[in-house]
C-alpha cells in the first residue's frame, strides 16, 4: 500500500514538474515582425503564420514592432513571458548585427532568446536609383570616387543589415557615402526609387518586385553565388570587390526560458512547413532560399554571424546612439 502511494506521489510530482506541452497552445500565438509591413521579416512571418496556425490548431497572428534596426521588437519579445505564446521572426540584423553593434541594450540579443528554427536565407542586393548613371558595381565605385560625399545610401535604420552591408562595401572599396537611416526598409526603398537617396544594399525579398518592375536597378548580389531569381545579376565579389559577402537569414526565436519541449515542437512544425513544396515555392518567389535544421545548429550560425559583424564594427569604428 505504501509502495503504491509512493509511486502515485512520484507520478504526480513528475506531471507537475514537466512543462504542460499537452496544453500548449490553448490560445493564439503571436509572431512579432521587428520591421514595417512589407519588409522581409514581415512577409516571411505572415507566410509562416497561416500554416503554423493550422499545424498548432490555434491562430498565429503577426504583430509589427519596427524601429532601431530590430531593437524595438526584440526588446518587447525578450521581456515577454517564456511560455511559447510570443515569438519573433528574427534576422541577421536583429539577432546577429545588433549583438555585435550595441553595448548598451535593455536586453541581450543572444542570451535573452532561444533559437527555434531557421526558415530561410537570402542574398542582400545592391540597387541604385534608375537616374544614377552607374550600370555596374565598377561604374558605381568610379562615380562615388568622382563625387566624394555626394552619394547617399539608405538603410532600414542604424545598425540594420543594410547599414552594415553598406559600411562593409565602403571599407572594401575606399569610397565615401552618406548614411540616411529610415524606420524600416520599405521607406528606404521608396526614397531610393524616388532618387532622394542613391543606393540601398538590403534584403532581396522587398526589393525584388521593384527591380522586376524597373523602378530600381540591380548592380550586384552580396552572396558568393548568384541568385536564382536574378541569374543575370553578378555577385559583388565577381563584379570587382573580391571577397565581399553578406548573407541575410530569417528565423524564429522565443524568449530564453521557453520550455525545451515547446521549442522542439515549434522547430518540428516549422521544419515540416518549410519542407513542403508549397511553402518552398513561396520563399523562392520572395527571393529567399528555404532552410531547415535544429535549434542548436541555428545557434551556431548566429554565433558565427555575431563574430563576423564584431570585426566589421570594430574595423569601421561604427557606433549607434
Amino acid at each position: 500500500m505504501l509502495r503504491h502511494s509512493a509511486l502515485a506521489a512520484a507520478l504526480l510530482c513528475s506531471c507537475l514538474a514537466a512543462p504542460a506541452l499537452a496544453a500548449w497552445p490553448d490560445r493564439p500565438v503571436t509572431i512579432v515582425a521587428p520591421s514595417t509591413p512589407g519588409d522581409a521579416p514581415d512577409v516571411i512571418a505572415r507566410a509562416l503564420a497561416q500554416r503554423l496556425g493550422e499545424a498548432l490548431g490555434q491562430p498565429v497572428v503577426v504583430e509589427n514592432k519596427p524601429g532601431a534596426g530590430g531593437v524595438v521588437g526584440s526588446e518587447f519579445v525578450a521581456h515577454r513571458p517564456a511560455d511559447g505564446y510570443t515569438l519573433i521572426m528574427g534576422n541577421a540584423g536583429s539577432h546577429g548585427i545588433n549583438a555585435a553593434l550595441y553595448t548598451k541594450l535593455a536586453y541581450d540579443p543572444v542570451k535573452d532568446f532561444a533559437p527555434v528554427a531557421l526558415v530561410s536565407t537570402a542574398p542582400n542586393l545592391m540597387v541604385v536609383t534608375p537616374s544614377l548613371p552607374a550600370q555596374s558595381v565598377a561604374e558605381f565605385v568610379a562615380y562615388a570616387k568622382a563625387n566624394p560625399g555626394k552619394v547617399a545610401y539608405a538603410s532600414g535604420g542604424n545598425g540594420s543589415s543594410a547599414h552594415l552591408s553598406a559600411e562593409l562595401f565602403k571599407m572594401m572599396t575606399g569610397i565615401e557615402m552618406t548614411h540616411v537611416p529610415y524606420k524600416g526598409a520599405t521607406p528606404a526603398i521608396t526614397d531610393v526609387m524616388a532618387g532622394n537617396a542613391q543606393v540601398f544594399i538590403g534584403n532581396l525579398p522587398p526589393i525584388l518586385p521593384q527591380v522586376r518592375a524597373g523602378r530600381l536597378r540591380a548592380l550586384g548580389v552580396t552572396t558568393l553565388a548568384r541568385s536564382s531569381e536574378l541569374p543575370d545579376v553578378p555577385t559583388i565579389a565577381e563584379a570587382g570587390v573580391p571577397g565581399f559577402e553578406t548573407v541575410a537569414w530569417f528565423g524564429v526565436f522565443a524568449p530564453a526560458a521557453t520550455p525545451r519541449d515547446v521549442v522542439e515542437r515549434l522547430n518540428a512544425e516549422i521544419n515540416r512547413i518549410v519542407a513542403t513544396a508549397e511553402f518552398r515555392d513561396v520563399l523562392q518567389k520572395l527571393g529567399t532560399v528555404p532552410a531547415t535544421g535544429t535549434p542548436d545548429a541555428f545557434a551556431q550560425r548566429i554565433a558565427a554571424d555575431v563574430a563576423k559583424w564584431k570585426r566589421v564594427v570594430e574595423a569601421g569604428k561604427i557606433k549607434v546612439d
